[in-house]
């Protein structure tokens, strides 16, 4: 996924009301369970042998690679706490919003005689209820990068640039060259 998929992902998981388990063995009974007991479908999630994942359930091994237990956080932080974090996304989709803060270019189509060179700009953004849920609902259905981007360039163009329709009609909002973006709700 790309920086909008990856900072959503970041401030679902900031809704989490408990850690994910700590150590390897642990991850890994975590995943077997939501994997219904099937070794072998955590095996294929990991990209390891399935000897491997019960060697871990067994205590056989305790601490994995650097780049498995990357992937192990990964998988189970996925799977973490589903009910928190659809309420979460519910409650930002329907009632409190999202907050956007960004390091990017903004550059605009205007009227003529206006500036529309784009420039870095430093933007902390309450977007409304009706901007979360198009992000949370383009990022579940497969959404690419640009389509996040384009939603949350919506926002900042009806927000921000044209302060909710009280100036710049007709301002069309460019937004590239991401050099951050955190998101909270």
């Amino acid at each position: 996924m790309g920086i909008m998929g990856d900072s959503l992902d970041k401030a679902t998981e900031a809704t989490f009301t408990r850690p994910i388990p700590k150590t390897a063995p642990a991850q890994m009974r975590f995943l077997v369970k939501q994997e219904k007991g099937s070794t072998k479908a955590v095996a294929r999630r990991l990209g390891v042998s399935q000897r491997t994942v019960e060697r871990y359930l067994t205590g056989q091994f305790k601490r994995p690679r650097k780049d498995l237990a990357a992937r192990l956080a990964d998988e189970v932080r996925k799977d973490w706490q589903p009910r928190v974090r659809a309420r979460a996304r519910k409650q930002a989709a329907t009632a409190t919003g999202i907050v956007i803060e960004t390091r990017a270019r903004f550059g605009f189509t205007a009227a003529p005689g206006s500036t529309d060179d784009g420039r870095i700009r430093l933007i902390t953004q309450h977007l409304p209820p009706a901007y979360a849920a198009r992000l949370f609902e383009a990022q579940s259905t497969g959404a690419t990068e640009q389509q996040l981007r384009d939603i949350a360039a919506e926002g900042f163009q009806e927000i921000y640039f044209k302060d909710s329709g009280r100036r710049a009609d007709g301002l069309l909002v460019e937004f590239t060259d991401i050099d951050y973006v955190e998101m909270d709700f």
